[in-house]
């Protein structure tokens, strides 16, 4: 009797967890979908003439016909090869620079033994808790003086340090074994040397999510840019799709604004779903949740 009513209790348990993952699964799903509405609208419009009524444009319903017309005049009517090239130019400069000094500072504050290590990183996390728009003064000023306005190098300057990529190597070299630096020691390597060539090697993982989130957040940047440049030439893929859809939407041509914006999100979301198995193995890897 005793068997059976326990029997009974784990089955009871059993199907209050499979219940309950099924109801994670629904709310999963639904807000999955709820994420996806903009990004299908946007490819649906894109994709109709803009011939087509203002009703059929609000419409997420695939009806015909589809041309990719949008897309040519989108591209004709904006500088997009320069802005691809004054971003991943803006975006590859400011990741190269990041790379070497959240490697430094996180091996500082992992390996390094000096008094008030534990304060000087949490102070230096204290910038996370700063809002960008709060720097945009001091950080125009400081440009200014240096003559670096309306340049990429300007923009890029303010975000040569990250606290959060500093947090993350610190974290992922506390998870490397003493053993492989005492090793490189006794075979002679200098400290930059075991930094480099033996730990950076094994911190990839860590280093790979640090650089999805850097690129993620800097080709999405758009009110930095703006305040930091003046001139056409130096515009990345926000600032002109801002000048770029205020034309546009002046003539209500909404087809040619989806195509531009979707030309502006494609490299993502292509990097996103041609790696998307790396990318969630390196945050797996980082804790990042």
């Amino acid at each position: 009797m005793k068997a059976r009513v326990g029997k009974a209790r784990v089955r009871k348990a059993r199907l209050g967890k499979a219940d309950a993952r099924l109801l994670v699964l629904v709310l999963l799903a639904g807000a999955a979908l709820l994420w996806a509405v903009p990004f299908a609208w946007m490819a649906v419009a894109s994709l109709r003439p803009g011939a087509a009524g203002a009703a059929d444009i609000a419409s997420l319903l695939p009806a015909g016909p589809f041309s990719l017309g949008n897309f040519a005049e989108a591209w004709n009517s904006g500088h997009f090869p320069l802005w691809y090239l004054n971003t991943v130019l803006l975006c590859g400069g400011i990741l190269a620079v990041q790379c070497v000094t959240v490697s430094l500072a996180g091996y500082a504050f992992a390996r390094l033994r000096f008094p008030g290590r534990s304060l000087l990183f949490y102070a230096f996390l204290l910038q996370l808790m700063l809002a960008p728009p709060i720097l945009i003064v001091p950080n125009m000023r400081t440009l200014v003086a240096l003559h670096l306005y309306d340049t990429l190098a300007g923009v890029m300057a303010p975000y040569f340090a990250s606290a959060f990529g500093v947090f993350l190597m610190r974290q992922t070299f506390r998870t490397i074994p003493l053993a492989y630096e005492e090793a490189a020691v006794i075979d002679g390597a200098t400290p930059l040397q075991i930094i480099f060539r033996v730990l950076l090697p094994l911190a990839r993982p860590g280093l790979a999510a640090f650089a999805i989130v850097s690129v993620t957040s800097h080709w999405n940047e758009f009110l930095w840019p703006l305040m930091a440049t003046s001139s056409p030439s130096n515009q990345v893929l926000t600032v002109g799709l801002a000048s770029f859809t205020a034309g546009a939407e002046a003539g209500s041509e909404w087809g040619v604004m989806a195509a531009g914006t979707f030309l502006v999100a494609a490299p993502l979301l292509a990097g996103f779903l041609l790696f998307q198995r790396q990318f969630v193995s390196s945050f797996t890897f980082s804790g990042i949740k």
